[in-house]
């Protein structure tokens, strides 16, 4: 691919270019990974980006992860593999390796993808990734959401772009239905697969996609679903600023517990109370998914009669002039793993790393082996579920608890700006 091959601004191709060239806005990767199914919109998506490197003198990385659900999806990957060849593009197949699976499994395959694809790219220095989601995945989240009498998150679709642990996410064509997509591939002569799943069911995304059919005779379409779910996000963004500016004035955080001034906090508005409580659960206790709407209001009675209460694997203690919001003890016991992992998926540690010692929760027990405690100012509560580092049995550090010996531990994403981009 050359020069020749770009025709930016003129041509039936120079809009989707224009697309892909703006998958990361003021950002020009030199390395760009893209996800790569088989199917249609990632067959598009990795023909795009490779146009787009190419013009940039950059590099495509291109990944295909194999769900082991289907017999075909081994063979689906060497087709992948296959047409990446011929644009040049270096491709890898990961394997997600499991057991029996229950509960949702289109949801337990989503996170074991994702997991899969940011472990390649972090272990292959890739900072950026992009998946080939469009406007008709958009628009069949948006119904997926009505169905679930979902507020204005539920409603306003997928991200088009994020960060997380160190890679930036982009879904450049979001906005773009997939039948545009397909007459590029028709164009470019480039065939795709048809993934069975798509057709099941048995999934609620493929009801949502059978019920957006039907709904074309009333003129709701994919595109005006994409515009409302657009229209939807700038009022996330807008309430989700608000929620941060509050929080900025009435939350502080101390060794992993989120603290909150309660007279100025019950003065907010509902939504601002409920943003910064659901921010502030996911901070402390990392979970995927804000609690149901019914916890989050006993919760919030709990906190307006003054009473205490746990969720979302948070403990909430309740003062007369103050929220604290802290790790629930059970939720980390039994958390244990080397010194270098990101512990309790929030916490990273900086020390004399070495395979014989680990790290887990300092508990109670370890934090009566550690006399200065008081003097850090922080609370019992945070301590006892803070990171410490373990020979067996022999307490090595407390980095939090006053006994550093070499060791340092800091959270990954601060309270504010997690409030904000989440």
């Amino acid at each position: 691919m050359t020069e020749a091959d770009w025709p930016l601004t003129e041509g039936e191709d120079a809009f989707l270019l224009q697309i892909a060239d703006g998958a990361f806005p003021g950002e020009a990767p030199r390395v760009i990974g893209v996800a790569v199914s088989g199917g249609s919109d990632s067959m598009a998506l990795v023909h795009l980006i490779a146009r787009v490197q190419a013009h940039r003198g950059g590099e495509v990385r291109a990944v295909t992860v194999d769900h082991r659900l289907r017999p075909e999806a081994a063979g689906e990957a060497r087709f992948v593999a296959a047409f990446c060849k011929t644009l040049g593009v270096r491709h890898e197949v990961l394997a997600w390796e499991h057991g029996p699976i229950t509960g949702n499994l289109q949801d337990r395959a989503r996170r074991a993808r994702y997991g899969l694809i940011g472990d390649w790219a972090r272990a292959n220095g890739i900072g950026h990734v992009v998946v080939g989601h469009t406007a008709d995945d958009q628009a069949e989240t948006f119904l997926m959401g009505l169905a679930r009498e979902a507020g204005i998150d539920g409603l306003s679709g997928m991200r088009k772009a994020w960060t997380a642990e160190g890679i930036h996410w982009a879904r450049p064509c979001l906005l773009t239905p997939r039948a545009e997509l397909r007459a590029y591939l028709r164009r470019t002569g480039v065939s795709w697969v048809e993934d069975p799943s798509n057709a099941d069911e048995r999934f609620t995304r493929v009801k949502a996609r059978r019920a957006l059919k039907a709904l074309g005779p009333l003129g709701i379409t994919v595109e005006k679903l994409s515009t409302v779910t657009t229209n939807l996000s700038i009022a996330q963004s807008a309430l989700r600023l608000a929620a941060s500016e509050k929080a900025g004035r009435v939350v502080r955080t101390d060794a992993g517990e989120v603290i909150i001034d309660r007279k100025e906090f019950r003065r907010s508005g509902p939504e601002i109370v409920r943003r910064i409580l659901i921010g502030a659960l996911a901070w402390v206790g990392r979970g995927d998914y804000a609690p149901r709407a019914d916890a989050l209001f006993r919760l919030d009675r709990a906190i307006a009669e003054g009473r205490g209460a746990t969720l979302a694997g948070c403990r909430i203690v309740v003062k007369d002039t103050e929220i604290r919001i802290t790790r629930e003890a059970k939720a980390v016991m039994g958390l244990e793993g080397p010194t270098d992992m990101l512990w309790d998926n929030r916490w990273r540690l900086t020390g004399p790393h070495d395979p014989g010692i680990r790290v887990r929760a300092l508990g109670a027990e370890g934090l009566r082996q550690c006399p200065d405690w008081r003097a850090t100012g922080h609370s019992r509560a945070a301590l006892v579920v803070s990171p410490a580092i373990w020979r067996g049995n022999a307490l090595v550090a407390a980095p939090l608890a006053g006994m550093g010996n070499g060791w340092t531990a800091e959270i990954v994403a601060g309270f504010h700006s997690f409030l904000l981009s989440h």
